[in-house]
């Protein structure tokens, strides 16, 4: 046989081994999800016959679709008809109470609260969990639901029910909605104007073009210094947030992203 030949059938041959493994491991994994399906619905079984009282089998589903998607993330929800439809209608520009929640240990959790928001004046804090809203247990809520129920009309008011260390038992806090502007960037200077100390609420495009106007003003002589706090920065824009890490970068890469559905790995870059 030619050695080219030789060559060619190798090659084949590991296409082919390649393929064989590939679609055996794709069928292991369909077949693990399977068994799992087939475990879901022996509960379900015993359920129905066996609980205490007649369970409602729609709450049970949903409880346990809700569960599937969050073991993924805090940011994956499963919304129920009625919750799909209340996120449809959403049309923006309501009232909020200046939270940015996320899920935590199966509950809302506050993330960060904006200066001066109805939140703020309250007393909400960087950790505090929100048990329920409006009676309503964020436990049984996803997180986009959750975030629809914060806003509203201007005016009206919500009621939360606050988890806090060392305290027993909730705090009910009630919140008047208000139309919420983020704060300017901070702006102080120490040790005779040597060091700049910046401080943003959001890295949006108007806070970022206020921390390049800021920076472009500092004197170029003497030794100067920058403190950028991004701390309880919850919130922004990819782009914004790229195009800050460039005024202070001279080079490297910023920040990457890889998953299932992207074909490569993206990067950002200074330049």
């Amino acid at each position: 046989m030619p050695k080219s030949a030789k060559i060619l059938l190798l090659a084949v041959s590991v296409v082919l081994v390649l393929s064989v493994l590939l679609t055996v491991s794709h069928v292991n994994a369909a077949e693990g999800a399977y068994r799992q399906i087939n475990v879901y619905s022996e509960v379900l079984q015993h359920i129905q016959t066996e609980y205490v009282d007649v369970p409602n089998i729609q709450q049970v589903t949903d409880g346990a679709l809700r569960g599937l998607l969050e073991s993924l993330d805090a940011d994956s929800s499963y919304l129920a008809p009625a919750d799909y439809k209340l996120f449809k209608d959403e049309r923006g520009g309501k009232a909020q109470v200046g939270l940015n929640v996320s899920k935590r240990y199966g509950y809302a959790t506050v993330v960060a609260t904006v200066p001066n928001s109805p939140a703020d004046k309250a007393g909400l804090n960087d950790g505090d969990i929100i048990e329920a809203i409006n009676d309503r247990d964020t436990r049984d809520l996803s997180l986009t639901v959750i975030r629809l129920m914060l806003e509203g009309a201007p005016g009206s008011e919500v009621s939360v029910s606050v988890v806090r260390p060392r305290q027993s038992i909730p705090q009910k806090i009630t919140m008047t909605r208000a139309a919420v502007t983020e704060p300017m960037v901070v702006d102080t200077q120490y040790e005779g104007a040597s060091i700049l100390y910046l401080k943003p609420a959001i890295l949006d495009h108007d806070h970022v073009q206020q921390i390049e106007s800021k920076l472009k003003a500092m004197p170029k002589a003497g030794n100067k210094k920058l403190l950028l706090d991004l701390r309880d920065v919850a919130g922004g824009d990819m782009a914004d947030a790229t195009r800050l890490a460039n005024m202070l970068l001279k080079s490297g890469t910023i920040a990457t992203l890889e998953g299932q559905t992207v074909q490569r790995r993206r990067r950002w870059w200074c330049w």
